[in-house]
């Protein structure tokens, strides 16, 4: 009996690592335990969630902002348990909703040149979920239509 190997296409692909001026460095990534991706990307802004005492948190960075990320960099905090999930709007670049352990989602308008001051009161806060808010999702096509999912 003869084996067939097939070879692999990518027997000759190499990855280079990325230097230390095109990363982000010195973000409190969120050690929350939930099955989430803890970051969210637009054209515009990339959005992390963090750690962040006496509340929820996520930091928005303009995608040129890269290094070194002080410590006093603004946030948008306005939930008071932490954040589970994020989402960009796809019509807007500058809306940016979020779901917390509080049961709220918020949906947040981004300044144009990003933060300068950190953000604190949403454009609007939806209410009713009874457990935790895990999941929040834009529709892809339908404007101003969000999906959200909780513990049941």
């Amino acid at each position: 009996m003869r084996r067939v190997v097939r070879q692999s296409k990518f027997r000759h692909v190499f990855g280079q690592a990325v230097k230390n001026d095109q990363c982000y460095d010195d973000i409190r990534v969120s050690r929350v335990t939930w099955d989430s991706s803890f970051c969210a990307v637009n054209p515009r802004f990339v959005a992390i969630i963090i750690e962040a005492s006496g509340g929820g948190a996520f930091l928005v960075l303009p995608l040129h902002k890269t290094g070194r990320i002080d410590k006093s960099y603004p946030t948008v905090c306005g939930h008071t348990g932490p954040v589970l999930d994020i989402d960009w709007c796809p019509h807007n670049d500058q809306v940016i909703a979020s779901g917390s352990e509080d049961c709220t989602v918020m949906v947040w308008q981004i300044p144009e040149n990003g933060l300068t001051l950190s953000l604190t009161e949403p454009v609007v806060i939806l209410e009713g979920h009874s457990k935790r808010v895990g999941i929040v999702a834009w529709h892809p096509t339908a404007r101003n239509v969000l999906l959200s999912a909780g513990e049941s």
